[in-house]
């Protein structure tokens, strides 16, 4: 290896091998690998900066899909979606004898279900039914099953038959079980879903997008339009911000909570589920979805997406994405560039973290290189 080679690795600590210099290169290559796969020192160029936008004025999970969500004063953030303690956003799932996911689409009364945890136990009340614990971390023991979420296979862990029972109970339906997904199953593909998504966003058993964002602003001018008002839970939002305009949300494309960068996927598209009532799970089938379809306003005129029924807009993160968001934590948006002269935001030095991820590229010139 020549001396330019040598230099690199002298820097990382790294002795200069004697052999060839492909051994060499290999050798930090290995090194490299053993660091882990992604992360780069920023480096001074057009770079981007803070905008305020508004303000984080609502965070709701919801632990089993389609039932009753959980408004939280801060959320743990992760790619797969939002963790309060040991409740992770949609990581339960009802589903039908043919192993197929069952949701408020076809049960409406499935948002009267309310799930709550305390301690390592998992609690489901509904009105004339007697609470259901179950543990918060499902037995070993109890199968696993692969269901199916529109139409992709996804494993998850049968609850066991006192959960089948209740839930079949209380929707007075024919049978329905509940399944719970673990860390260690592989998630579904939301490319698969939305080819808006890249190959690498995944989530458990929420639709497409792991998180979804609308304004107050937005909810107040579709409920100008609507004889029977509906609120936020109509549309199963995570966050719910504040301080913005109306339908401002539809033009970010990058933001910030704190510390985690998200990236605006695509404007969400609504079904029949925003038509059940959250407090009453009774469907009425025509609004709010006519009027999202219909209004002139809502569909281009003004407002920048032109798709019919959209209301909200996915987001997704990071895979390694970490942090916490907290109920009127500042909600940022990126702008792309800055002004003229400025640098992109750096953390200074280049520096090696507890579980940060490394990706080392050398390039060695032909005539720097041993025979």
């Amino acid at each position: 290896m020549g001396a330019a080679g040598s230099r690199a690795l002298s820097r990382l600590g790294l002795p200069a091998p004697a052999g060839p210099a492909w051994l060499g290169v290999a050798a930090l290559g290995l090194a490299a690998a053993a660091l882990g796969a992604v992360a780069w020192r920023a480096r001074p160029r057009r770079g981007w900066r803070r905008q305020p936008v508004g303000t984080v004025a609502q965070l709701w999970v919801y632990p089993i899909k389609s039932c009753k969500g959980v408004a939280v004063p801060e959320a743990e953030v992760t790619a797969l979606g939002l963790r309060v303690g040991q409740l992770c956003d949609r990581f339960w799932l009802v589903i039908n004898e043919e192993e197929n996911m069952v949701t408020a689409r076809q049960e409406p009364r499935m948002v009267l279900i309310s799930p709550t945890c305390e301690d390592d136990t998992l609690t489901l009340s509904a009105a004339y039914s007697q609470d259901l614990l179950l543990p918060i971390k499902t037995p070993t023991t109890n199968p696993v099953r692969t269901c199916r979420v529109h139409g992709l296979e996804v494993q998850g862990r049968d609850c066991g038959e006192a959960a089948a029972q209740w839930i079949t109970s209380f929707l007075q339906s024919k049978p329905y079980r509940l399944v719970h997904f673990e860390l260690q199953m592989r998630p579904r593909s939301s490319q698969q879903i939305r080819a808006a998504f890249g190959p690498s966003d995944q989530v458990a058993y929420s639709d497409s997008s792991p998180f979804l964002v609308l304004s107050e602003a937005s909810l107040a001018d579709l409920n100008s339009r609507l004889e029977k008002k509906v609120t936020a839970t109509n549309f199963r939002p995570n966050i719910v911000i504040s301080g913005c305009g109306v339908y401002e949300e539809d033009t970010w494309d990058e933001l910030l909570i704190g510390d985690v960068r998200l990236r605006r996927v695509m404007a969400c598209s609504r079904c029949i589920l925003t038509t059940v009532d959250p407090d009453t799970g009774v469907m009425h089938r025509k609004e709010p979805l006519e009027t999202l379809r219909r209004d002139d306003k809502i569909r281009g005129r003004w407002r920048p997406v032109i798709l019919p029924g959209c209301y909200g807009s996915d987001l997704k993160c990071p895979p390694q994405a970490s942090g916490v968001w907290r109920v009127s934590g500042r909600w940022d948006k990126v702008l792309p560039r800055a002004p003229r002269g400025a640098m992109e935001e750096s953390p200074g030095p280049f520096s090696i973290q507890p579980g940060c991820q490394i990706r080392l590229t050398i390039t060695v010139h032909p005539s720097q290189l041993d025979s």
